[in-house]
């Protein structure tokens, strides 16, 4: 098996949105994550159940870790006026058990806590981290998966020019894959 890495990044670009800051993961960012995957409208689509205080700093160093090993990864969302701690978003390689697998190719996600929902951020922050994405990323695609009643991240995948790709079951539960580029079947 080969791997496909961008480039010998070491931390995450900051990219600026007409509301928010897309920045590197920092230690300090531990204490709003937890309250974020502890809150019941953030894991229900996502999880099914919190995530405990071990389980986010093994997300955290697996976030800040993701841009020196494959130079890709997720980036903390901040509220460009205030530098709150909106959520997380972008691309990784989780190595899921699924069949079938997902490959090599870059899984999109986002979370935002839920203050921030309603407001048309998580399509704002994607559409940028995937224009930061499709001129760094060698990959001919990417893809995401959602629970398939969470209509609204649904949504924000197609907006973001993701399809239906098909269905399957992952942790136990129901997931629908969209893919975004070529080989879009």
């Amino acid at each position: 098996m080969t791997f496909k890495r961008i480039s010998a990044l070491v931390t995450a670009p900051d990219i600026e949105t007409e509301r928010t800051r897309l920045r590197a993961h920092r230690l300090e960012d531990f204490e709003p994550m937890v309250a974020m995957w502890q809150d019941e409208a953030i894991y229900r689509h996502i999880l099914g159940r919190p995530s405990t205080g071990s389980e986010t700093w093994s997300r955290l160093l697996r976030y800040i870790g993701h841009w020196s090993a494959l130079g890709f990864g997720y980036w903390v969302i901040e509220d460009r006026q205030t530098g709150l701690y909106l959520g997380e978003a972008g691309f990784a390689d989780f190595r899921r058990d699924m069949d079938p697998p997902l490959g090599q190719a870059p899984e999109a996600g986002w979370a935002l806590v839920s203050s921030a929902h309603g407001r048309g951020l998580a399509t704002e922050v994607m559409l940028a981290a995937h224009a930061w994405m499709d001129a760094h990323n060698p990959h001919d695609q990417t893809l995401c998966i959602l629970s398939p009643d969470h209509r609204i991240s649904h949504r924000v995948a197609e907006k973001c020019g993701y399809h239906h790709a098909y269905d399957t079951t992952f942790a136990g539960s129901p997931t629908s894959v969209m893919k975004r580029g070529a080989n879009l079947s």
